[in-house]
């Protein structure tokens, strides 16, 4: 889906600026008119190569955002002044970026923004979901609430995202050192023996001749085969960036075994986590269902998602498009349908994210309980065969020599 880098005035009279991912124009306008800012430019966002050199500039995390959404649903709690509240939470922050982004919220705000304008001013740090339940809790008189369910949903984000990462750690701390040692045995440690049996005057053994043609390629071709791998991974990010090789790794990785049913849950966590925060927030369906596509991290779920809104939009279900999708699990799309049925649906999928949070505890503890095997076999296979291969021409002569 394209972006649209956008212009547009306030209802207090500042100029604000953003970019937005849309399917055109028309409907970057319609967005802009709903969030009661007048669009002065619209234009397509000028297309990349798919990635960006790294930044150096301090960014803010989800741990300090979590701090600061639960400290500020406290205060609001207590009865301090908005402003107030800005100009503490502010001034102590350590994260200079994210003190600058806070105390710039506070003088919007002063100048009679709202707080939900003021905070989609800054969308690196105060994403579509959390300004929109601001801007829903401001509507209703209950920001306070919904700031202690934004600090809710950030922090169980948080720990999901801990529980993902924590477990990818050991298996690529594995890999890497397995890379790193099968490269200096095959570039300075080989290359020894190679010279050693050179005087042996008698053929080696074929696993020997295969790993001293394997070291001398390697040592040829070292810095060829870096760029070679430099230029996948660059070709790989472009194809990814495109909306159709995005689709298709996408919908790959779903097919993957084991790694493909972890990922389904998450998405399935991450989708149910977020619209029932906003249903139960007070935002309007069709508004939470844009931004929780958009939030899906999976192209292929997030076409079921969109397909989902257009069927509400044209006063079907939401259970219907979903369970067509075949993405979405059997038991997701019924208690959807039962939540639709009984006005509980922000309840229904409070409860399917619950489920699938251990359902993705569960699929964690499995896939590092399979992957610890298979690394164990592919260390003794690369490494125990390197070193084999090598000692074999010794053996060989040892027992000539014995006999």
């Amino acid at each position: 889906m394209p972006k649209f880098v956008w212009e547009g005035k306030t209802r207090a009279g500042g100029t604000t600026t953003g970019e937005l991912e849309a399917p055109n124009e028309a409907f970057v306008l319609a967005q802009l008119r709903r969030q009661q800012i007048v669009p002065v430019k619209v234009k397509p966002k000028a297309k990349d190569l798919g990635f960006k050199l790294p930044s150096f500039r301090a960014t803010v995390g989800q741990k300090e955002l979590a701090i600061f959404t639960r400290q500020f649903a406290t205060m609001i709690d207590a009865g301090l002044p908005l402003v107030q509240c800005l100009d503490i939470l502010g001034m102590q922050q350590e994260n200079q970026a994210f003190k600058k982004t806070i105390l710039k919220v506070k003088e919007d705000v002063e100048s009679g923004s709202t707080f939900a304008d003021a905070l989609g001013k800054h969308p690196k740090v105060f994403d579509e979901l959390f300004v929109n339940l601001v801007a829903a809790g401001e509507v209703g008189g209950i920001l306070d609430t919904i700031l202690s369910r934004l600090a809710a949903y950030i922090e169980k984000a948080m720990k999901l995202a801990k529980k993902i990462k924590g477990a990818m750690v050991y298996p690529s701390t594995i890999v890497a050192v397995a890379v790193i040692v099968t490269v200096v045995l095959l570039v300075y440690v080989i290359p020894i023996f190679g010279k050693m049996f050179a005087d042996f005057g008698q053929a080696l053994p074929a696993p020997t001749q295969f790993v001293l043609g394997l070291s001398a390629f390697t040592r040829k071709y070292f810095l060829l085969m870096l760029v070679a791998l430099a230029l996948i991974v660059v070709a790989v990010r472009w194809y990814y960036a495109r909306e159709g090789g995005r689709r298709n790794i996408d919908r790959l990785l779903l097919r993957l075994p084991v790694v493909g049913s972890l990922l389904q849950r998450i998405a399935v966590a991450r989708f149910s986590r977020t619209l029932g925060t906003m249903v139960s927030s007070g935002v309007p369906i069709l508004e939470g269902m844009d931004i929780v596509a958009k939030s899906a991290g999976n192209k292929v779920i997030e076409e079921a998602i969109v397909r989902a809104r257009m069927s509400i939009s044209e006063g079907k279900t939401i259970a219907d498009p979903l369970a067509e999708s075949k993405v979405f699990p059997v038991m997701v799309t019924q208690m959807v349908a039962v939540g639709e049925a009984t006005g509980a649906l922000d309840t229904m999928l409070n409860k399917i994210a619950d489920f699938y949070d251990d359902e993705v505890d569960a699929a964690v503890e499995a896939l590092t309980a399979l992957l610890e095997p298979m690394l164990m076999i592919f260390l003794g296979v690369v490494i125990g065969g390197l070193v084999i291969a090598m000692y074999l021409p010794i053996f060989k002569l040892a027992g000539v020599v014995g006999g």
